[in-house]
């Protein structure tokens, strides 16, 4: 008899384990072929299959019918946990509840989404769902990529052209417009914002990528215009800090605008309507392998309902 010292699972028929354990279970190839649902013919085919593979007789004929030699003996029970434990990895799910939910989400985003959405979605995460802990990162390349190597969940970013695709989808959580802010007592804290005058001063821009340049700057170029910038940061949260204690000019997105004003005594100004700033919108974006994950599904549900005051 030929025994395979060296057992490659990939090169094996893993219907002879679920033979093993019928057979190890039944002592009996025609009650073992009925227990699993094949013909007595498959079954007895099963165990000379095994016996090649294992070098073992598995099943010899005894004064009371077939006896299990010791090696199988020794087989029984880490197959049958085993194949205990592939069906529980395959059974379906229990219901998700969010209470006893125990998740960890990885996010990726901007701090302009953790300012926005965070506090709100933290405090609902308390109260409701307990044991879903989230980890933000920073959002550093585009969120197909992020995304596509498994390294986030979840993206919270504006929708870029090409985001969306068989694989990665989206959904809008919010949109999103801009307003300059001054400080109290800036030559420009009572006036009008005129073109020529959001042109003239001197500014701070938020560029979380470090790029030159902005829809603004666009937009003063279309009326023939150019304005100063004088700092650029790459995070949303401490320009205002800069403009309370100087007299730059921030555009800013308006909910950012709106958490600041008060405590750090800024004015908020609405932008020249030449301009015609667009503005941007904040979307979830998630690839397709978390797609029917209850858990995944709930959060994403909850940044939906933050995002829109529900």
């Amino acid at each position: 008899m030929t025994v395979m010292n060296d057992l490659h699972i990939a090169s094996m028929d893993l219907n002879l384990i679920v033979a093993l354990d019928a057979l190890l279970a039944e002592r009996n190839v025609t009650r073992a072929a009925e227990r699993i649902g094949v013909t007595q013919s498959a079954m007895s085919h099963s165990l000379g299959r095994l016996r090649a593979v294992t070098g073992d007789p598995i099943l010899v004929r005894g004064s009371g019918g077939m006896m299990p030699t010791p090696r199988a003996e020794l087989l029984g029970p880490p197959i049958r946990r085993a194949l205990g434990e592939i069906a529980g990895a395959l059974r379906a799910p229990a219901a998700f509840d969010p209470k006893t939910a125990r998740e960890r989400i990885r996010i990726a985003t901007s701090d302009y989404a953790e300012l926005v959405l965070l506090p709100g979605v933290v405090e609902r995460l308390e109260r409701e769902a307990p044991g879903i802990d989230l980890r933000l990162l920073p959002l550093e390349e585009e969120a197909p990529v992020a995304l596509g190597t498994g390294v986030v969940d979840l993206v919270i970013a504006p929708v870029r052209a090409g985001d969306e695709s068989s694989t990665v989808f989206a959904r809008k959580l919010l949109d999103e417009t801009f307003v300059c802010v001054v400080r109290r007592g800036h030559p420009l804290a009572d006036k009008r914002l005129t073109p020529a005058r959001y042109a003239a001063a001197a500014h701070a821009l938020i560029s979380p990528r470090g790029k030159e340049g902005s829809y603004a700057d666009d937009a003063l170029a279309e009326l023939g215009l150019a304005r100063r910038v004088a700092v650029t940061v790459p995070h949303f949260l401490v320009a205002p800090h800069l403009v309370a204690s100087s007299d730059l000019v921030l555009t800013v997105a308006a909910r950012v605008a709106a958490a600041f004003a008060e405590p750090l005594g800024l004015v908020v100004l609405k932008l020249p309507p030449e301009l015609r700033l667009p503005g941007f919108n904040m979307s979830a974006l998630w690839h397709e392998r978390t797609q029917s994950d209850a858990a995944q599904r709930w959060v994403r549900e909850l940044f939906v309902d933050v995002a829109r005051g529900r």
